[in-house]
């Protein structure tokens, strides 16, 4: 089956695999691999996402995350465009680094989260980078190392993987260091990294009755979930294009609540109105209207950096400041009623 668009929604749980391209190496030195850790930090933080899980292999990374305000694609842009540009000044070299396309699978959370994690935390171990769960406890480049507390890396959810195993810490690290070993034996798992489900004749069943998507890893029913939520997704921007409401109606809805006029919100003014205005602008536009980070850029003329900023000031200000949501509420009815 093709691989669609992506999909997306806030709180979702993604595997991410990103691969260099031509499978070439996209960490050649230990300063590459913290460089890559510290802006995955940074996306992870102030997307307000959390990480489980992560890897980095010689020629590939893997990565396990729950989105929050910033959508998938807004933050894995950032986070692999910064490092191919940084990777390529260090080694005096030009051009691509990674694969056109990362691969990301949306996945149900009940089912798959602690299998990806050891899944991902193994990825040393089945690459014959360490050998043994011994080495892979303190090897630098896996979050096993830090479930096991002997790195520190506070932007990954340590405690809330190590609570399914147990409510002491001393407790949990046991059980998890047993299931990550029980996990050796078990190999590569297709599903894990391609989707949908490895037994050939399930997975015609589950086409045969639309449940079976290379893009979600379930049950048939959290497929038919999704797909039914990206279906709705779809029926939404389709409305908004069919009624022409647009980023010129959103600018200038929103500059009239702000008391500004849509012309000064293009501007780039930087009086605090108009700048508060133009991030609410830029979370409305990601959420109802589908922009994604590029487009605004053309239409706002700023970086795709400070529309990620954007996106996240304007929600956290919609959030605390209700009577302008309530400004907006006809406009933000229409966007998020269903045909």
């Amino acid at each position: 089956m093709a691989r669609g668009p992506r999909l997306d929604a806030p709180g979702s749980l993604h595997h991410v695999i990103v691969r260099g391209i031509e499978r070439r190496r996209i960490f050649e030195t230990e300063k590459d691999r913290e460089d890559f850790l510290a802006r995955l930090a940074t996306v992870v933080t102030e997307g307000k996402g959390i990480c489980f899980a992560w890897a980095l292999i010689p020629n590939h990374a893997h990565i396990l995350l729950r989105t929050g305000a910033a959508p998938l694609a807004m933050m894995m842009r950032r986070l692999l465009t910064g490092y191919a540009v940084s990777f390529n000044l260090r080694h005096q070299r030009a051009g691509h680094l990674f694969q056109n396309r990362y691969k990301s699978m949306i996945c149900e959370e009940d089912s798959y989260l602690l299998e990806l994690v050891r899944y991902i935390h193994l990825n040393g171990v089945r690459a014959g980078l360490v050998r043994g769960v011994e080495e892979l406890d303190r090897y630098r480049w896996s979050g096993h190392s830090v479930l096991m507390g002997n790195q520190n890396r506070p932007w990954q959810a340590r405690e809330e993987v190590l609570s399914y195993f147990g409510k002491h810490e001393g407790v949990a690290k046991r059980k998890y260091r047993q299931f990550v070993f029980e996990g050796i034996s078990l190999g590569r798992r297709e599903e894990l990294t391609t989707g949908g489900t490895k037994r050939d004749t399930e997975r015609q069943n589950r086409e045969a009755e639309g449940k079976y998507d290379v893009r979600i890893l379930g049950s048939g029913e959290f497929v038919e979930k999704i797909l039914a939520e990206e279906s709705r997704a779809d029926q939404k921007r389709a409305l908004v294009k069919k009624k022409r409401i647009g980023i010129e109606e959103l600018i200038n809805a929103v500059g009239k609540a702000f008391g500004v006029t849509g012309g000064e919100v293009i501007r780039g003014s930087q009086r605090q109105t108009v700048s508060m205005a133009r991030s609410v602008v830029c979370y409305l536009a990601s959420r109802d209207l589908g922009m994604t980070g590029r487009e605004l850029s053309r239409e706002l003329n700023l970086t795709p950096a400070a529309i990620h900023y954007a996106v996240l000031r304007g929600e956290k200000y919609l959030a605390q400041n209700k009577e302008i949501e309530g400004k907006l509420s006809k406009y933000l009815t229409f966007l998020t009623t269903s045909p």
